[in-house]
């Protein structure tokens, strides 16, 4: 199997964190030298290890914020 490879360009922000220290991040990573997308996941303190997540191009990232801005967030209450 082919060795994964990333790189954080950028550090957008946190969203939490859990009891074991890892954080719910969205940065932008390049994977395995290409072009960085936006990634949200779980991240070890140090970055060497991370949890499953999703990664996106800036225009799913931007219907994925029309998508939310369109919720009543009320309901989940």
């Amino acid at each position: 199997m082919a060795e994964l490879t990333y790189k954080i360009t950028e550090h957008l922000g946190d969203l939490g964190e859990t009891a074991r220290g890892w954080t719910k991040e969205l940065n932008l990573v390049s994977w395995n030298d290409r072009e960085p997308k936006y990634d949200l996941r779980d991240w070890s303190p140090d970055h060497s290890r991370m949890g499953k997540g999703v990664t996106m191009t800036a225009d799913e990232l931007a219907a994925l914020r029309d998508l939310l801005n369109s919720l009543n967030l009320d309901d989940f209450e």
